[in-house]
């Protein structure tokens, strides 16, 4: 036994120690395991792009059908307060004199005064009507000699909805909607408190909040030489020394500003002005009435060039459109 116990321990003395040896990876190794993660991280990468791409595209579409029926949403209550809706006839010729011809260019911007949009390549007004404005609380009445409730009202304002499209680095380089107006002052009544405005004939109730707004001027119904509703109402004129201080309000960015060739056909009514797809209405003077048109442009958010309008990229360019009449009625006779 003693033997075979000497015989494993000489065994073990003379063998060598075992030592593991740890080795790194070889160039080619290294070289595989790049080609296989380039192989399968591409692909996810490439996947990660495209949904974040997707999403952008997707959220500027929503955007932009968002702002449309927003803005809709508003004119289509500005107008619902409509007496008056002015026509293509208006918009286009000059109001020089009383005649079947005349308009109301040359009265509102941008062509009076010079300082508004006449630097723009495109500064059409579309939309331009007269409506009843509301005025809250403007009227004071002596209910006891300790205290006074008031009352309220309404007034006379001419609105101008305008396509704009220009250079301007402030908005998009697609075309937007500004909104224009002036407002008639709250005319004193008997029992009231009374005062003067500047350039004014007629007395006011104060001459700090509720004076006219530079430039107003009421529609003339008894107008000589002027006969039927259209003619009076095209022949308006802004007082002789009008300089508006009133800069049209910017309504929404991102309309379409892709030009046509041909102007689009009204269902009923007539074609106000339009030269861009953005923004047209027509118009049924007779029945107070306005089917207006917008379009969108959801490109002109995701790239600088190349974002007009095509039967390819229809899906970026939202559109909405409403019939509109107005409530207000003008008595003429």
């Amino acid at each position: 036994m003693k033997n075979v116990l000497r015989f494993f321990i000489k065994i073990q003395i003379k063998s060598p120690k075992f030592v593991q040896q740890v080795n790194g990876f070889t160039l080619i190794e290294l070289l595989v395991a790049l080609l296989l993660a380039f192989l399968v991280l591409t692909p996810l990468l490439g996947f990660m792009v495209n949904i974040l791409s997707t999403d952008q595209k997707e959220q500027a579409k929503a955007n932009s059908e968002q702002e449309i029926q927003t803005a809709l949403d508003y004119i289509t209550n500005d107008l619902q307060q409509a007496v008056y809706i002015y026509d293509k006839t208006a918009l286009t010729t000059n109001s020089n004199s009383v005649a079947a011809s005349s308009g109301i260019q040359d009265q509102i911007p941008p062509v009076k005064p010079a300082g508004v949009c006449t630097s723009s390549s495109t500064c059409q007004p579309i939309l331009v009507f007269w409506k009843r404005k509301f005025v809250s609380g403007a009227i004071t009445l002596s209910s006891s000699t300790t205290s006074n409730t008031t009352d309220d009202t309404f007034v006379y304002s001419l609105v101008a909805y305008y396509l704009i499209k220009d250079s301007s680095t402030t908005w998009s380089k697609a075309a937007r909607i500004a909104r224009f107006e002036i407002s008639d002052g709250v005319l004193a009544t008997g029992g009231t408190s009374s005062a003067t405005c500047t350039g004014y004939s007629d007395t006011y109730i104060d001459n700090t909040s509720h004076c006219p707004d530079v430039g107003f001027q009421r529609f003339n119904l008894n107008l000589a030489g002027a006969t039927g509703l259209t003619n009076k109402m095209n022949s308006w004129k802004a007082t002789a020394s009008a300089t508006y201080t009133q800069q049209p309000l910017i309504l929404v960015d991102f309309i379409d500003q892709t030009s046509i060739a041909t102007n689009p056909t009204c269902p009923t009514g007539t074609l106000s002005p339009a030269s861009l797809m953005g923004f047209y209405a027509c118009i049924d003077v007779a029945n107070t009435t306005a089917q207006v048109f917008l379009r969108g442009n959801a490109l002109a958010r995701l790239q600088n060039t190349n974002f007009d309008y095509s039967s390819s990229n229809q899906t970026y360019f939202p559109t909405a459109n409403r019939r509109v009449q107005g409530r207000g009625y003008l008595f003429t006779k």
